[in-house]
């Protein structure tokens, strides 16, 4: 499913526009990203929760050439599924 997908569900079921659905998806999305820049969790009971982790800086190498590389360290976006939802889709 992708996003176009996504909207037309979510629009189907709510009984709104395409746009008004679409709208509320990136309102959602948008909040999540802002919250997850500050360094806060995201939760949503019986869905789950986004967060971030920090990836600490490591030597890698490059496949091509077998060269050593340095991998900085970065943040990255988790989700982590509730309970529910890993009920749902056993």
């Amino acid at each position: 499913m992708n996003k176009g997908d996504l909207v037309k569900k979510i629009a189907g079921e709510a009984k709104i526009s395409k746009n008004a659905a679409a709208a509320a998806l990136d309102c959602f999305t948008g909040a999540v990203t802002a919250s997850l820049k500050k360094g806060d969790k995201v939760t949503l009971v019986g869905f789950g929760t986004f967060s971030i982790s920090k990836r600490s800086a490591r030597k890698g190498r490059n496949p091509q050439t077998g060269k050593p590389i340095n991998i900085p360290a970065k943040k990255v976006a988790k989700f982590k599924a509730g309970a529910e939802l890993a009920k749902r889709v056993k």
